[in-house]
């Protein structure tokens, strides 16, 4: 079986038997694990998910679509699926979320904590609830996203002392499995029934840039 490096190398959401999404392969590998039945791959069809096994999936490919990437080989062509379903596996996998600058506009939705107006992200400051000159960490519970007007007013106060008051408490949000996509970015628009937003990689820490009121 051939073909072009960048079919080969397609993305394929991963899901667990527990329909959880925990990875995403290349169409190669997501094709060998089709055809050593350990995955079947998925297509959503009328509404609903069907599955298929690999000799069901290589006969549907005969037949199928322009839609989907194929894969040619002497006699055949596969199509890519874009999502393939673990026979057995049913964990996900144990990650921190990572303390970043892009998590944290996610989890506080790009809106100031303090007055709760919606900000670009190009206007969004992180702001220490505790300022760290009065002992705040950088942790999830005392990071927050905060407006400009909001940061300058608060500045190396607490929020109390700038007569301000949090909207929410922040917290440390619940991982959800990686995927380092932009939900307006992925390669197919069924994947959005299984992924959230993607988690970026920088660690926040005391390197980060200072801002005012960080």
């Amino acid at each position: 079986m051939v073909g072009s490096p960048s079919a080969l190398n397609e993305n394929v959401l991963v899901l667990n038997r527990l329909w959880q999404a925990v990875n995403i392969c290349s169409a190669r590998r997501a094709l060998c694990l089709l055809y050593q039945g350990h995955a079947h791959a998925v297509l959503q069809a009328n509404g609903s998910f069907q599955t298929f096994q690999f000799t069901d999936w290589r006969d549907f490919s005969r037949g199928a679509d322009g839609r989907l990437r194929f894969i040619h080989g002497v006699n055949c062509r596969i199509a890519v699926p874009p999502i393939v379903l673990l026979v057995l596996y049913d964990k996900t996998p144990h990650k921190e979320v990572k303390l970043t600058r892009q998590n944290i506009y996610t989890r506080d939705k790009h809106t100031c904590q303090y007055c709760g107006k919606s900000v670009e992200k190009k206007d969004l400051n992180l702001d220490h609830v505790i300022p760290r000159h009065l002992g705040g960490k950088t942790t999830w519970e005392n990071v927050v996203c905060s407006c400009r007007e909001c940061n300058t007013r608060k500045a190396n106060l607490t929020p109390k002392q700038a007569g301000l008051s949090l909207i929410r408490q922040p917290k440390k949000p619940v991982w959800r499995p990686y995927l380092d996509f932009n939900l307006e970015r992925v390669p197919h628009d069924v994947w959005k029934h299984f992924i959230d937003l993607s988690y970026w990689n920088v660690q926040l820490g005391d390197e980060e840039e200072e801002e005012e009121g960080v």
